[in-house]
């Protein structure tokens, strides 16, 4: 039986146009899994600058609790040198009155 020509070309160009929607669908496929890795990332990229956000507002907080204790320290240094020095004196003056 002979074929029509333009029955032939038909189902060659049919097989051609199916390839392509295959194809079409196949990187429709992968950009949409892209798309998502992308999301992905970019949602962990926000988690960790939120993160890194929270620690450093923890590490300003104790810097300044830190830096409140060396005020304290300091104030309290100054006061025992204050009585160290005074007692000095007075050991000075006790001893210069024998």
């Amino acid at each position: 039986t002979e074929q029509n020509p333009s029955v032939g070309r038909t189902g060659q160009f049919q097989n051609i146009v199916d390839s392509l929607i295959e194809l079409v669908d196949q990187l429709a496929k992968a950009v949409e899994s892209e798309k998502m890795k992308a999301i992905g990332a970019r949602n962990l990229l926000k988690s960790i600058a939120k993160q890194r956000e929270a620690q450093e507002q923890q590490l300003q907080a104790l810097i300044a609790e830190k830096k409140m204790q060396l005020e304290r320290y300091r104030i309290e240094y100054e006061t025992l040198c204050k009585i160290e020095a005074d007692q000095n004196e007075f050991i000075d003056q006790f001893i210069f009155q024998k």
